[in-house]
């Protein structure tokens, strides 16, 4: 089930990928804002118009929240996303899929008539206190960074 506005978020470790490697988790960032950027795919051509709408206006969120993008792509997917679109902020591994459960984003979805499990494009402002501040669902890759800004501001 999906967190909603004013609930604790669930706590995560995941393995980081980008300026810091090891491992990142909700508890280790307390008394920081922190925002989590959910999206289906490494490489695939919304999710890179997200990820370079991010990095286009990096100046303007980094010193609004720690950022990260989030998806079940493996390190190595990671790194060469991060490689290929010259990403300044760290993305996090979970291919083994227990962030998008315990964010409830692990969901059915359908293209072309036929139905599959896939993460759906969602973004959550987590507050310094560990609770969620803002919930951006089923957000357009055009629109997310615009979103994503007015929520920080």
């Amino acid at each position: 089930m999906r967190p909603q506005v004013g609930d604790k978020a669930p706590d995560f470790t995941a393995e980081v990928v980008g300026a810091e490697t090891g491992e990142v988790s909700l508890a280790g960032l307390k008394g920081k804002r922190v925002v989590l950027v959910f999206y289906p795919k490494d490489a695939t051509p919304g999710c890179t118009t997200q990820a370079c709408a991010l990095r286009d206006g990096w100046d303007e969120l980094r010193n609004k929240a720690e950022i990260f993008g989030v998806s079940v792509d493996d390190a190595k997917s990671h790194a060469r996303f991060i490689e290929k679109q010259q990403l300044p902020y760290p993305l996090l591994a979970d291919p083994e899929k227990k962030m998008v459960d315990a964010y409830g984003v692990w969901v059915e979805k359908s293209m072309y008539g036929r139905t599959f499990m896939g993460t759906e494009r969602t973004t959550f402002v987590i507050d310094a206190e560990g609770r969620v501040e803002t919930v951006l669902a089923k957000v357009r890759p055009k629109e997310h960074f615009d979103k994503l800004l007015a929520a920080l501001s």
